[in-house]
């Protein structure tokens, strides 16, 4: 049998025991073990063991990833999602879907200080949902929204899987987090716009709000003020070369720290919430690290990355033709994995294929980044897409006067604003290159 032939067969092994519920970490570990010993035996599997964790979770660039979750944790004790709604609402709340927009626009706020899709969706609904219900909005269109506004958590930088995708492409941190900002406000406009059409197409589901006078929006402005501050802190000091990512994570940390004190929502047991919901998600996060790492050394042990690019250039398809099957793959694969371990597992097979291709004349930084990009925007939509859509179950247990079947159809014009905005990102790569113009 050849290694392509065995890596495809342990590849549906694992997609088995996914669909058995195996959590996709240990399905990664005990796929990628059996791999291992198939091909190079039961003691060199041990002996790898003996210094995979420790090579894997001594990468100092991984420390970023509990210093964001735990930002994320400060921030949402903090009040911030709350403070960004509510300015949000007094400025567009009028409109009619402008709670909807506004909401929508917090969760990118939110984004920016947390980098996490599940957390900007969790505690969105908690601020959002009662307040779009009182204004008798449909629970249509209020949990789709919200659910669509959550993934902007990890398009909108920091971002935990662009950091994941840094350090498995060798590239720099930054220029990805800062490349992101564009699409990422694309992202929410074009959300934005989605609801306003939503609102005209059925008016009753989005009832306009109260107007607020000037200077209760300023009020309402001017506590969203530590947001912004740790976003230019964070982002504004990677790219501008005054910190190192873990520097500016730590910086945030304290900063979100601060404001939850400030607050009163880092109470003991609060900050004791925060600490252990950080270690909770570093664990799952580092577990499926190791996973992927299992399976990827079967994968490079098969030869089936290098194999399966050589291949697919020899076939001397469109370089398109390839991008969008890629793209697909991951929609596809977005149906049954969480973003991480798509990126985990598929990232090591794309992207040689995707650097071995021609693309509009790009140079292979460009390139590298481009895909990151892409990528990211591709995984996000796996968050509200069934049969996992983590985001829509998030959502459907805060709103559960509203069946899952009807946030899913409310989704779908948001995934249509999604797949406009790839397409306009696979055609116009520069709107996902602005480091490199900076």
């Amino acid at each position: 049998m050849t290694g392509i032939e065995q890596g495809l067969l342990i590849g549906g092994l694992m997609l088995l025991l996914l669909a058995l519920r195996v959590h996709i970490a240990m399905a990664m570990l005990l796929a990628g073990s059996i791999g291992y010993v198939w091909i190079a035996g039961l003691d060199t599997l041990l002996n790898y063991f003996k210094h995979a964790a420790y090579a894997r979770y001594s990468i100092y660039d991984l420390s970023v990833v509990p210093l964001f979750l735990l930002m994320g944790q400060f921030a949402t004790h903090g009040g911030l999602s709350k403070a960004l709604f509510q300015a949000g609402n007094a400025f567009i709340g009028h409109w009619r879907g402008g709670m909807a927009m506004a909401a929508v626009g917090a969760c990118a706020g939110f984004g920016a200080i947390c980098g996490s899709s599940l957390a900007a969706a969790a505690t969105m609904g908690q601020v959002a949902l009662p307040e779009l219900r009182r204004h008798k909005y449909s629970g249509r269109l209020a949990t789709a929204a919200i659910a669509a506004g959550g993934t902007l958590g990890i398009l909108i930088p920091p971002s935990v899987p662009l950091v994941i995708y840094a350090i498995l492409t060798e590239q720099n941190i930054a220029k990805l987090f800062v490349s992101a900002f564009i699409p990422g406000i694309i992202a929410m406009v074009g959300y934005m716009l989605v609801i306003g059409i939503m609102a005209r197409v059925d008016p009753e589901s989005a009832p306009p709000g109260d107007r607020v006078s000037w200077s209760g929006r300023l009020r309402a402005l001017a506590e969203t003020w530590p947001v912004f501050l740790i976003f230019v802190a964070v982002i504004g000091g990677i790219y501008g070369g005054f910190f190192t990512p873990t520097e500016a994570a730590s910086i945030g940390v304290l900063a979100t720290a601060f404001v939850a004190w400030r607050s009163g929502g880092l109470s003991k047991r609060g900050f004791l919430e925060c600490v252990y919901g950080t270690a909770q998600a570093t664990a799952m996060i580092f577990l499926i690290l190791l996973g992927a790492d299992v399976m990827n050394v079967f994968l490079a042990l098969t030869q089936l990355p290098a194999e399966l690019a050589k291949w697919v250039i020899g076939l001397d398809l469109s370089p398109l033709l390839v991008l969008f099957t890629i793209l697909a793959i991951y929609i596809v694969l977005g149906c049954i994995m969480d973003s991480l371990s798509m990126i985990l597992l598929t990232v090591p097979i794309f992207f040689p294929i995707i650097m071995g291709l021609e693309f509009w004349g790009m140079t292979m930084e460009a390139k590298a980044i481009w895909f990151g990009i892409l990528s990211l925007m591709v995984v996000e939509i796996g968050l509200i897409t069934p049969p996992v859509g983590l985001n829509v179950f998030i959502i459907s247990s805060m709103a559960k006067e509203t069946s899952m079947k009807e946030t899913f159809i409310g989704i779908v014009p948001f995934l249509m604003s999604d797949i406009a905005r790839i397409v306009l990102i696979v055609f116009v790569p520069p709107i996902g290159l602005l480091a490199l113009y900076l």
